[in-house]
C-alpha cells in the first residue's frame, strides 16, 4: 500500500533535514500500517510528512530501498546503575540476587563519575541496537546525592538517546522488607542494618524537586523525570503518598514494582493481610500514573483492580527467567484491557540492553504457560508491546512511537538484505523472532542521526570502553568487599526465602510441577 502524497514545505528547512527515500515503513499507527516505496521527512526533531514524492530542497537523502524505517524501539524498564554487572553474579531468586547486587550495608557512596561511564555504556549498547528510549529507575548504593544524579542525566544528554530517569530509593530498613528476616538475623547484623545510610522522606522529596526543576525536559525535551518508589513495601506509606502527589502534580510516569517474586506474595499476606496490588489499591495510590513492573504474582482481583486503575505493567520476560521469578500473566492482563510495555530490567539480570531479544522471548515464554495456542501472543501484539506499549509506560504515548506526522523522528532503518529477512516472508514475525540487532543501520533520536553503518556519532565507544576497564581494574576492591558482606547476610535470607516456599499463597506462576 503506498500514499500518494506530494509535499514540498513551503517554509526553510534547517541544515539537519532528512529524507529517507524509497523505504518501507512499518507505521506503526492505529492500523499498524506497513507501506511500500515512501519517503519520510524529517526536520527540527519532528517528522513533517510522509508520502511519495516528496521534496525537501537542502535536506540530505537517505537512500532506504531495500530497507524498513520503524520507530525505535523503547526499553520500558531499566536499572542502569547495574549496567556493569553483565555476567556478573550466579543465578538465584531475586531476594538473594539484590544482597549482592544492592548490598544493604553499603556505606560509602559511588562517584559521579562510576555513574557517567555505566549511563554511557548501555545508551552505547541500546543505541547501536535501535533503542532510542529508555525508562531509566535509577537506584543510588546507599543514597543519591545531586552529583550522581546529574552524572545519569548527563550521560542520557551527551548520549542523544530519549530517556526518562527516576530515583528508585528505599527508606526504610532492610529488614522491614521482607518477611521473618528480622526474626532470622542476629542482633549484631540488625543494628547494622538499623546504622546503614538511607534518608529519610524529607530528604528524598527535596531531592526529587531539585531534579525536576534541574532536568525535567531538559536536552530539548530529551530528557525527563519519572518518580519512583522502588516497592510499597520498601518505603513509608507518607513518603509513598507524597510521591503519587509529585506524580499527579506534574503528569510524571511513577514506577512501582509490585509482586515480582512468590515471597513478595507471602510478605503481603504476612504483614498486611492482602496482595501488594491490593494493599497500594487501598491506600489510594493505585492510579493511571503508575508503571507496575512484573507483576508475577497475581490473581483476578489484582488484574481487576490494575485495570480498573488505568496503569500500564512492565513485562520483563528475560529477567523473569534469569531469578527464577516466574511467568507473568500476559494474556489476562491484555485482555482485561492492561497496557503493557517491555523491558530488558537490568545488565545483571538480562545481560544485555537487547530489546530484540526481549521481544522473541516475549512471544515465546507464554507459550509454555498456556496449552491455549490462540490465547499465545502474536508477532503484532509483541511489537505493539515493544513500542507503543514502551511509550505509554513513559507518557509519551502522543509523542513517541509512530512514524507519523507530528510525532518525534525516533526512527531506525533495518537492512532487509540480511540473514534475518532473507526469505521475506513476514515482516512482523521476522521483527520479533529472527532479528537480532544486526541488521539495524542507522538510529535517529529526536531527528539527530546517533548511530549509522556500524558507527555511534555521539560516543566514542573505543575511549569509553578503554575507561570503564581502568576503572572496574580500580574498583575491584570495593565489589570484593560487596561480595563480602553478601556472603555474611546469604544464610539468613537463605532461610527466609525457605521459609517463604513453606506458606501456601493460593497460585502457582512456575511452570512444571509446582501446582498449589
Amino acid at each position: 500500500m503506498r500514499p500518494k502524497t506530494v509535499f514540498s514545505p513551503n517554509f526553510e528547512l534547517s541544515h539537519g533535514a532528512v529524507i529517507f527515500r524509497g523505504a518501507s515503513v512499518l507505521t506503526m499507527d492505529a492500523e499498524q500500517r506497513l507501506l511500500t516505496d515512501t519517503d519520510v521527512l524529517v526536520d527540527r526533531g519532528r517528522i513533517l510528512a510522509v508520502g511519495t514524492g516528496l521534496q525537501a530542497f537542502g535536506a540530505r537523502v537517505i537512500d532506504a530501498t531495500h530497507h524498513l524505517l520503524m520507530p525505535g524501539l523503547i526499553n520500558g524498564h531499566i536499572h542502569s546503575p547495574a549496567n556493569f554487572l553483565k555476567g556478573a553474579l550466579d543465578d538465584a531468586p531475586l531476594e538473594m540476587f539484590m544482597l549482592y547486587e544492592v548490598p544493604p550495608l553499603a556505606s560509602a557512596p559511588e562517584s559521579a563519575h562510576l555513574c557517567r561511564l555505566r549511563t554511557l555504556l548501555g545508551a552505547a549498547e541500546m543505541l547501536k541496537l535501535g533503542v532510542t528510549s529508555a525508562h531509566d529507575d535509577a537506584f543510588f548504593n546507599p543514597v543519591p546525592t545531586v552529583e550522581t544524579i546529574g552524572a545519569v542525566m548527563q550521560a542520557y544528554a551527551d548520549s542523544g538517546m530519549r530517556a526518562n530517569v527516576s530515583l528508585d530509593q528505599p527508606n526504610i530498613v532492610e529488614f522491614d522488607k521482607y518477611p521473618f528476616l528480622k526474626e532470622l538475623l542476629p542482633a549484631d547484623l540488625r543494628a547494622h542494618m538499623e546504622q546503614a545510610p538511607r534518608q529519610s522522606d524529607a530528604e528524598l522529596l527535596a531531592l526529587y524537586r531539585d531534579f525536576i526543576r534541574r532536568w525535567h525536559g531538559a536536552a530539548n525535551g530529551r530528557l525527563r523525570v519519572s518518580v519512583s518508589c522502588s516497592a510499597p513495601q520498601r518505603v513509608t506509606v507518607p513518603y509513598f503518598e507524597d510521591l503519587t502527589a509529585l506524580s499527579v502534580e506534574h503528569g510524571l510516569p511513577f514506577i512501582v514494582h509490585i509482586l515480582e517474586t512468590r515471597l513478595q506474595r507471602v510478605l503481603g499476606q504476612e504483614k498486611y493481610g492482602k496482595s501488594l496490588v491490593k494493599y497500594v489499591h487501598d491506600l489510594g495510590l493505585l492510579d493511571e500514573h503508575k508503571l507496575v513492573v512484573h507483576a508475577v504474582w497475581i490473581d483476578d482481583e489484582d488484574i481487576a483492580l490494575l485495570a480498573a486503575s488505568g496503569c500500564t505493567v512492565s513485562h520483563n520476560p528475560i529477567s523473569n527467567l534469569k531469578l527464577g521469578s516466574g511467568v507473568m500473566r500476559w494474556r489476562a492482563l491484555r485482555d482485561a484491557g492492561v497496557p503493557i510495555c517491555l523491558g530488558t530490567d537490568e545488565a545483571a539480570v538480562d545481560d544485555t540492553a537487547n530489546m530484540w531479544g526481549v521481544a522473541k522471548v516475549a512471544g515465546l515464554i507464554h507459550k509454555i504457560a498456556d496449552p491455549e495456542w490462540t490465547r499465545w501472543p502474536r508477532a503484532d501484539e509483541v511489537l505493539y508491546d515493544l513500542i507503543a506499549g514502551g511509550a505509554r509506560g513513559m507518557g509519551l504515548q502522543h509523542q513517541i512511537g509512530r512514524v507519523e506526522p507530528g510525532y518525534a523522528a525516533d526512527l531506525v532503518l533495518v537492512d532487509l538484505d540480511t540473514i534475518a529477512f532473507t526469505p521475506l516472508n513476514d515482516i512482523r514475525r521476522q521483527l520479533v523472532f529472527c532479528e537480532n540487532g544486526s541488521s539495524v543501520s542507522l538510529t535517529m533520536v529526536d531527528g539527530r542521526i546517533v548511530y549509522e553503518d556500524g558507527k555511534l556519532l555521539t560516543i566514542d565507544e573505543a575511549a569509553l570502553r578503554a575507561e570503564i576497564r581502568a576503572v572496574m581494574s580500580e574498583h575491584a576492591a570495593t565489589l570484593a568487599e560487596t561480595r563480602r558482606q553478601a556472603d555474611r547476610l546469604a544464610p539468613f535470607y537463605r532461610e527466609m526465602y525457605r521459609k517463604s516456599l513453606l506458606r501456601p499463597v493460593g497460585m502457582n506462576r512456575w511452570v512444571g510441577a509446582h501446582e498449589e
